[in-house]
C-alpha cells in the first residue's frame, strides 16, 4: 500500500497533521520547494503493544447533552463521541477497531491540503491492540478521562489510553464535537471543526477548555448515574477519577478539576493552561506538567507555565522530554518512524517517546489512584537522562 508519494513533503506534511491550522499552513507553504524527493512504500503502521498485565477491551459511546445547545454549531445538543477502553480477557472480542475511519482521514487531510500527499486509507487502517467488544476482567478500576489536542480526533492518543487500560484502568477517550477537523457521529455523520473559527480571538483558548470541562463533568454524569450510559459503567470506582489530555486537553484538564470535585487529579501533556488560572489553585488535588523540550521554563511554547506554576498548590511536577516536539505525547511519534520520516526538531525515536509518556503518565495515576507511589516521579534518573525535573 502506497503511503507517500513524496518523502520530504510527507514528513511535514505529518507533522503538519497534527497542528493548529494556522501554524500547520506555514508549515506546509515552507516545505513546498522539497515536494521532489524521492518516494517510498510502507505497510500501514502499527501502534506500540500495551505494557500491562491486561488484554484491553473497546467500546464507542455516544451521548447527547440536551441540558446544552451545542457553542459552535449554536443548534441542537450538545454530543461527544467516546472510546471506552478496559481490562479485559484475553483472546475475547472481535479484531480491533479501525484506527479512524478513512472518510475521517480524508477530511481531516483535506482540511490541511495534504490528501494527494498521504493516502487516507493507508493513515486509517494503522493497526491498535483493543479488541471491540472483548469481555471485561470483572473488578473495580479508577478512570481516567482523555481529551485529545485541538482540531485533531480521540484516535491520536491510543497508545497512551490502551496501555493505562492494561495496567488496570477503565479510560474514557473523548471526541468534542466540531473540535476536529473530522470526527463520525452516528448516522453518518462526520462533524467538523466548527470552533477553529469561531474559537478565535481574545478569549478563544479559555472559551474551548471551558466547554470541554463541561463536556467532562456530562460524561461522567452518565458514567456514574444510576442508569449509566455504558454497559460496563460497573466496572468504574467513582472515588478515583481523574484527567489527563494533550495540549487543548491538557488545559481542558485543569479546567475541568476546579469545575468538578470529582476529579482527583490532572495530567497536562504540553498544554498552555487556561487564563486567568484559578484563584483556588487546584484545591490541593495532584496536577502535573508533562511537556516536550520546547516546555522547559521560560520557553515560548508555553511560557505560561511559569506563571501557573505557584497556583498549583498541591503535590506538583514539571517535567520535560529532551528530544521530542509537541506531539511526543501522541501516537505521532510512532507512525513517524514507521514511514520512516525523519523529524529533525525531535530526534528521540518514537518508540523510546511513547516508552516515556507511557511510564510517567503511569506512575501519576499509579501514586494519586491507587497509592503506589514509586520512585519515577521523585527526580532524575540515570536510566532515563532525556527527562530533566523543573521547579521554577
Amino acid at each position: 500500500m502506497t503511503i507517500i508519494r513524496r518523502r520530504t513533503a510527507a514528513a511535514v506534511a505529518l507533522l503538519a497533521l497534527l497542528l493548529p491550522g494556522p501554524v500547520m499552513a506555514a508549515s506546509t507553504a515552507s516545505a513546498a520547494p522539497a515536494a521532489a524527493a524521492g518516494t517510498g512504500t510502507h505497510a500501514a503502521p502499527e501502534l506500540p503493544a500495551p505494557t500491562g498485565r491486561f488484554a484491553v477491551g473497546q467500546e464507542d459511546v455516544h451521548l447527547t447533552d440536551r441540558s446544552r445547545t451545542d457553542p459552535w454549531a449554536r443548534s441542537g445538543p450538545r454530543e461527544l463521541m467516546v472510546t471506552m477502553r478496559y481490562p479485559a480477557q484475553r483472546g475475547t472480542g472481535r479484531a480491533p477497531a479501525p484506527y479512524m475511519s478513512t472518510e475521517e482521514a480524508r477530511l481531516i487531510l483535506a482540511d490541511k491540503h495534504l490528501d494527494q500527499v498521504i493516502d487516507p486509507a493507508a493513515f486509517a487502517a494503522t493497526r491498535s491492540h483493543a479488541r471491540a467488544g472483548a469481555r471485561p476482567v470483572q473488578g473495580r478500576y479508577p478512570l481516567i478521562v482523555l481529551s485529545p489536542g485541538f482540531t485533531v480526533p480521540r484516535a491520536t492518543i491510543s497508545s497512551l489510553a490502551e496501555d493505562l487500560a492494561s495496567r488496570g484502568y477503565v479510560v474514557a477517550a473523548v471526541d468534542h464535537a466540531y473540535e476536529s477537523a473530522a470526527t463520525a457521529f452516528p448516522g453518518g455523520r462526520i462533524l467538523t471543526c466548527l470552533a477553529c473559527d469561531r474559537s478565535q480571538g481574545p478569549g478563544g483558548h479559555a472559551a474551548v477548555a471551558k466547554v470541554r470541562a463541561e463536556d467532562v463533568s456530562f460524561l461522567l454524569d452518565r458514567l456514574t448515574a444510576r442508569h449509566p450510559a455504558w454497559r460496563h459503567a460497573g466496572l468504574i470506582d467513582q472515588r478515583r477519577i481523574a484527567m489527563g489530555g494533550h495540549s487543548m486537553g491538557g488545559s481542558a484538564a485543569l479546567a475541568a478539576m476546579t469545575a468538578d470535585q470529582r476529579i482527583r487529579a490532572g495530567f497536562d501533556m504540553d498544554g498552555g493552561l487556561p487564563d486567568p488560572l484559578p484563584a483556588a489553585g487546584t484545591g490541593g488535588r495532584p496536577f502535573m506538567l508533562f511537556g516536550s523540550a520546547g516546555s522547559v521554563p521560560g520557553s515560548p511554547a508555553n511560557g505560561d507555565w511559569s506563571g501557573a506554576w505557584p497556583h498549583l498548590d498541591g503535590w506538583k511536577r514539571w517535567i520535560t522530554v529532551d528530544g521530542t516536539d509537541h506531539f511526543g505525547p501522541t501516537d505521532f511519534p510512532a507512525i513517524r518512524d514507521q514511514l520512516g520520516l525523519p523529524h529533525p526538531e525531535a530526534p528521540l525515536s518514537g518508540s523510546r517517546t511513547i516508552e516515556l509518556t507511557r511510564t510517567y503518565a503511569a506512575a501519576f495515576f499509579d501514586q494519586h489512584l491507587k497509592g503506589r507511589p514509586g520512585q519515577v516521579l521523585d527526580g532524575p534518573r540515570a536510566d532515563a537522562p532525556e527527562v530533566r525535573f523543573h521547579n521554577p
